[in-house]
């Protein structure tokens, strides 16, 4: 029996399971712990390292010898150490090397989206597929590469992260200085704001769309959504050309993204005459992360 260890590190809560490779959907074992980022990265070090002999533990197993992890952002290829995380306090750290040390064994990384997009490329909605790009449409907007089952993180380790992609150079403000990416057109926390300033309400994104039927400024939000989210993800089809686009995130299941209508508006601005690839809703829940971590270790 083949086992995959994997490490879902999340902002809140640390995940851990263990996958048998013959039967991946049940995990043996799986266990959480709170991240609690507030104490600081030597904190974090000590709950991972909790959290992985907890699961020997409970599972009654020895420890492995390698094990992935899914990490808000990304390790630096280049420099080893930890970037573009919303958890600050991981940044610019050595993570990886750190958790080596601690546990004695070998720690595979990737960003939590790429766990994401590896595990609906291999046990979910998009597995059969030969290559896919997952997408985190959330708070924030991130995605990742997935091609023949393993995770592309390119030159400097930032493969997928089309939410920094700039669609217009005098749009919104985006939290990194720039202006105009599709995080800040068609995250979450951007249309809301776009939702005030046309109506002089806040209102949740959930409310939002459920007001399309009655509500001008609701259709045009939800418009807004659906239109600079084709023109954003027509840059990743005339790049990549993925055979499925699976849509994570909170932002990720409104309906209207998966409508005729959209697919429309995406067929209008790619480099061919037809829109083919699947457009898809993840499967997984909110398994994909830490069984996406484990898999970065099959094989």
């Amino acid at each position: 029996m083949s086992l995959l260890w994997g490490i879902d590190l999340g902002g809140t809560k640390i995940e851990g399971a263990i996958l048998n490779s013959a039967k991946l959907s049940e995990p043996l074992c799986r266990v959480r712990v709170p991240t609690e980022p507030e104490q600081g990265y030597e904190h974090i070090r000590k709950q991972i390292s909790r959290l992985v002999r907890t699961l020997a533990a409970e599972s009654g197993l020895a420890m492995p010898t390698k094990i992935g992890m899914g990490t808000p952002g990304v390790v630096d290829p280049h420099t080893g150490t930890l970037k573009n995380s919303n958890t600050q306090c991981l940044n610019g750290t050595r993570l990886r090397d750190d958790l080596e040390a601690d546990l004695g064994l070998a720690v595979v990384t990737a960003n939590d989206a790429n766990c994401f997009a590896l595990a609906e490329a291999t046990l979910g909605c998009a597995k059969g597929f030969p290559t896919v790009f997952g997408v985190i449409l959330g708070t924030g907007v991130g995605g990742g590469i997935v091609v023949n089952g393993h995770v592309l993180n390119g030159c400097h380790g930032i493969a997928g992260e089309w939410g920094q992609l700039i669609l217009d150079p005098d749009g919104p403000l985006s939290n990194y200085g720039t202006r105009g990416t599709v995080e800040a057109f068609i995250a979450g926390p951007a249309l809301e704001k776009f939702y005030a300033e046309q109506s002089g309400r806040k209102r949740k994104l959930k409310e939002i769309v459920s007001r399309v039927e009655t509500d001008e400024h609701a259709r045009a939000t939800v418009d807004r959504l659906t239109s600079r989210f084709a023109q954003a993800i027509s840059n990743i089809i005339d790049v990549l050309d993925p055979h499925a686009i699976v849509l994570g995130g909170g932002v990720g299941n409104i309906d209207a993204l998966y409508t005729e209508e959209t697919r429309k508006k995406i067929t209008a601005v790619i480099f061919n005459p037809r829109f083919e690839a699947a457009l898809l809703k993840p499967t997984l829940g909110d398994s994909a992360g830490v069984f996406g971590a484990a898999m970065l270790v099959a094989g």
